[in-house]
């Protein structure tokens, strides 16, 4: 499998010469890898000798996942069997050199291993080890397998999200997974600051369903003051109105937050319902939430008439922020993400692929792709001679016995 960089991009980025190792497979940890890896850290991906499952999963083109082109980028990929005691010692090793470490095995897999932090970091006390799980490296569930979906309902994100009376629904999506990848490199960037003050790195422990926790607002302390259990609101939000989505006249779905004061008569006024936009019992929120019902038909009669485009184009003159629901096609046709730059592109055996940049950008040390996910092992010999002095024949002995 060749590659064409996607860009000859000459920024190093704001993270080059950050040393990670990545143990983890599938999606959080990869992910955590990668959004380092895009902003110019050095990654060593550690695989298994049949590779990473994900080059597996979902769309499949020459044999490879297009998905891993884009999760794998920027990593090199050492092919190391973690199963031998010879490939768990030059883990070992690497993990002497790196700054990161990054593994999203069930707890206590490390351990078992001889790989735990007491015995890396006292080969290494600056290590910072970021460890991914379902539900964290103690409690009393540590140890359950923790896979996104699970734990997007143990955490609280399905209870609320769908229609009420109805089963909840997932985004289409691994979302706890991409959020605890983001959770990952926040710690991971903590702890490396506080490693330039103490000279000592530490463990950052990341639950997935703590990741989801995280994005629930006001549900924890309503419930504890109040006693209000947040409940699946469809289209809307509890609480705020008017904000919701609405069905127009060629059928396409129009998103509306009109929910501020003088944004609700801006709107109002706009879908010709003065009478609305001036009534007093709806000038503020408390208002408007208990006269929900009247305000969103009165909304859903108007977009009923008109085109998506037309709804749009209006609220916009009128400054209501308001929007259509985009599938991935409409994304690559509107010239905002054109113009944000929002698709990078990569050849893969001389076929182009784009793949998404990842924000944030950066004005003055933005991040990049600069190769696409390599072949699994590609880079074996190259890791274990620059990092660990090996010749080549120390390499092909590895080899011969299957340990890489």
């Amino acid at each position: 499998m060749t590659q064409t960089p996607a860009d000859d991009r000459p920024a190093p980025g704001p993270l080059a010469g950050l040393r990670v190792l990545e143990l983890g497979q599938l999606i959080a940890g990869p992910f955590t890898g990668t959004l380092l890896a895009y902003f110019g850290a050095e990654v060593i991906k550690i695989e298994p000798p049949e590779g990473d499952p994900i080059r597996q999963w979902r769309v499949v083109r020459d044999g490879t996942s297009l998905w891993w082109h884009s999760i794998g980028r920027n990593k090199k990929s050492v092919r190391i069997d973690l199963k031998t005691g010879e490939g768990r010692a030059l883990v070992g090793q690497l993990a002497a050199r790196c700054d990161v470490l990054v593994e999203n095995f069930r707890p206590g897999t490390l351990e078992k291993w001889g790989l735990g932090p007491e015995v890396l970091k006292a080969a290494n006390p600056g290590l910072v080890i970021a460890r991914i799980s379902g539900y964290g490296q103690d409690g009393p569930y540590a140890g359950k397998a923790g896979y996104a979906s699970v734990c997007e309902g143990f955490g609280g994100l399905r209870y609320v999200n769908g229609m009420p009376g109805e089963p909840p629904v997932r985004p289409n999506l691994s979302i706890g997974d991409t959020l605890a990848a983001l959770h990952a490199v926040i710690g991971i960037l903590m702890a490396l600051h506080q490693r330039g003050r103490s000279g000592s790195g530490q463990v950052v422990d990341v639950a997935l369903f703590e990741a989801v926790y995280n994005l629930l607002e006001s549900v924890v302390p309503e419930f504890d003051g109040a006693g209000v259990v947040r409940e699946p609101s469809g289209t809307t939000v509890t609480g705020i109105v008017p904000t919701n989505t609405y069905r127009c006249a060629d059928g396409r779905w129009a998103i509306i937050g009109g929910n501020g004061d003088s944004i609700y008569k801006r709107l109002m006024r706009a879908a010709g319902r003065a009478d609305l936009a001036d009534d007093p019992r709806l000038a503020h929120n408390p208002g408007r939430v208990q006269h929900e019902a009247e305000i969103d038909a009165a909304i859903a009669a108007w977009t009923a008439t008109l085109p998506l485009a037309e709804v749009v184009s209006s609220l916009e003159t009128a400054g209501v922020p308001a929007g259509p629901i985009y599938s991935v096609r409409d994304m690559f046709a509107d010239p905002q993400y054109q113009a944000r730059g929002l698709f990078e592109r990569v050849e893969i055996d001389g076929k182009p692929l784009a793949i998404p940049a990842i924000p944030p950008k950066l004005s003055a040390t933005p991040g990049g792709t600069r190769w696409s996910g390599p072949a699994i092992g590609a880079h074996t010999g190259e890791v274990l001679g620059e990092w660990l002095g090996m010749d080549a024949e120390a390499v092909n002995g590895l080899r011969q016995r299957g340990v890489i």
